[in-house]
């Protein structure tokens, strides 16, 4: 008589799932990076321009804040993926890029997160000079 083998997932041996053999394409993960962080960049300049534009005084300098977004980080961000796309299909699947990857993508989000705090910064400061 065979065993059945049990109904719970966490009962059944480890096995590698079909994503786990898949090889990694880092153009199309660099490409989803660079997505993510210009989402999350857009979201805190707003908010952070949001939180200028409540305080006292009326300026145009946020919206000069916004501006930089199109003129300066998305052709920044676009060039670092650029890189990564003109990869050849070998390319794109050698497990010795995976450090420079990790490189690009800590920049991407450092930038991201960074700038929109250091751009308040300069306006607000810009502001207070003016």
């Amino acid at each position: 008589m065979a065993r059945a083998e049990p109904k719970w997932g966490f009962l059944k041996s480890p096995a590698i799932s079909a994503h786990q053999l898949k090889p990694r394409d880092w153009r199309r993960r660099m490409s989803d990076n660079v997505a993510y962080a210009l989402w999350a960049y857009t979201g805190l300049q707003i908010f952070m321009t949001l939180a200028i534009l409540k305080g006292p005084g009326g300026s145009i300098l946020p919206y000069f804040a916004l501006v930089v977004l199109i003129m300066a980080v998305l052709p920044g961000f676009q060039s670092l993926e650029k890189r990564w796309e003109e990869l050849s299909d070998a390319e794109a699947c050698n497990p010795a890029l995976e450090p420079a990857y990790r490189r690009d993508k800590r920049l991407i989000w450092s930038l991201a997160i960074g700038l929109p705090f250091l751009l308040t910064l300069i306006i607000k400061a810009l502001d207070a000079l003016l």
